[in-house]
């Protein structure tokens, strides 16, 4: 079910707010994957920040997507000399 609600999100480029570890989170998901230990994680950038993060899955609760709220990926620039 978390999987579905991200994925959607990402498809729309939605915001999601959510509790991590009893702290609120605002995250502009970008992708979905499963480690090589099994775990579920999603990695995204946190509102306000230029850092990329991951989370897992099963840590994360109180799942809200911001429908009005939409982002533009940042994808960094890398020069190559």
């Amino acid at each position: 079910m978390k999987s579905k609600i991200f994925s959607s999100a990402i498809a729309n480029r939605s915001k999601v707010r959510f509790l991590y570890f009893l702290s609120e989170v605002i995250l502009d998901p970008y992708y979905i994957t499963i480690e090589k230990s099994g775990k579920k994680v999603i990695y995204g950038k946190i509102l306000e920040s230029s850092t990329i993060k991951k989370f897992e899955l099963g840590r994360i609760a109180n799942i809200k997507v911001l429908n009005n709220k939409k982002f533009t990926p940042v994808i960094p620039i890398i020069s190559i000399n």
